[in-house]
């Protein structure tokens, strides 16, 4: 069997929260709930596992996400009615924007929690060629 990710467990204020966020943002469903766990599942049969821990124990962390056009639109479209602060670049100097790197369209938001997230419609260094 080839190496794949699983789960990722996703520190949060408020699980439920943070989970809910990130699958009404990108019209994902929750998963289930087990133990400490709010997972969300992903295309790739990867679910984050949001838990909730003490807000002063959250090591912030970057997540990035490889959307197609529609659902890149979909959520920036969320991104703006919900007045979230987002960026085009990860050093946050061009609020309100997003970028074309690589020929897509790329976006930086925090999440509940204060976690990076990044949404790209193509993966860094562009399409591999065929």
């Amino acid at each position: 069997m080839a190496v794949q990710l699983n789960h990722t467990i996703v520190h949060a204020r408020d699980n439920r929260e943070s989970a809910e966020f990130f699958a009404d943002l990108l019209g994902l469903d929750i998963a289930g709930e087990w133990g400490p766990f709010v997972a969300v599942s992903l295309a790739n049969d990867v679910t984050l596992d949001f838990a909730t821990i003490p807000a002063d124990k959250i090591t912030p962390q970057h997540y990035a996400f490889l959307v197609s056009e529609d659902e890149f639109d979909a959520a920036y479209e969320k991104i703006k009615a919900r007045g979230l602060e987002h960026w085009a670049d990860p050093r946050r100097t061009h609020p309100g924007e997003i970028n074309r790197d690589d020929g897509g369209k790329g976006v930086y938001f925090l999440d509940p929690a204060g976690h990076a997230m990044e949404l790209i419609t193509v993966p860094y260094g562009g399409w591999p060629q065929q």
